[in-house]
């Protein structure tokens, strides 16, 4: 994508569902095992729920157990920027698109090789564009 995308609150709320809106402009995060891609097996890019920007791809999907999609690495660093989360008594990092600010998730430094890293993100925050057969 060239340049960030700015939308105003309305514009937003025209875009994405209620449930989008909460996870990825009001920093929400869905329950556990309960969004579309935590187990999806689907080949594909994983693309920014709000702009549309490829974030991951399915080839650095894995099952972290923790019920949300979980990748070890974005499809380039520069997609995804993060920001220190001090919210709920807890100190993480939070993982947002680089193109538009949605917030996707997190990301923990206890993933697999070769990055150790695992980006646990909201079914919400992503659109699968799958690969065709």
């Amino acid at each position: 994508m060239n340049g960030k995308v700015a939308r105003t609150d309305e514009e937003w709320r025209e875009l994405l569902d209620a449930e989008q809106y909460r996870v990825c402009r009001e920093q929400g995060t869905e329950p556990a095992f309960s969004g579309k891609y935590w187990d999806c097996k689907t080949p594909g890019a994983y693309r920014c729920a709000g702009c549309g920007e490829e974030l991951f791809h399915s080839s650095s999907k894995y099952d972290s157990g923790s019920g949300w999609p979980s990748f070890w690495q974005p499809i380039e660093p520069t997609r995804v920027e993060t920001d220190d989360d001090r919210s709920y008594g807890m100190r993480r990092t939070e993982v947002h698109c680089s193109q538009c600010g949605t917030h996707l998730g997190h990301v923990f430094e206890d993933g697999p090789k070769p990055t150790g890293l695992r980006y646990c993100i909201n079914s919400a925050s992503l659109d699968l564009d799958p690969e065709s057969e």
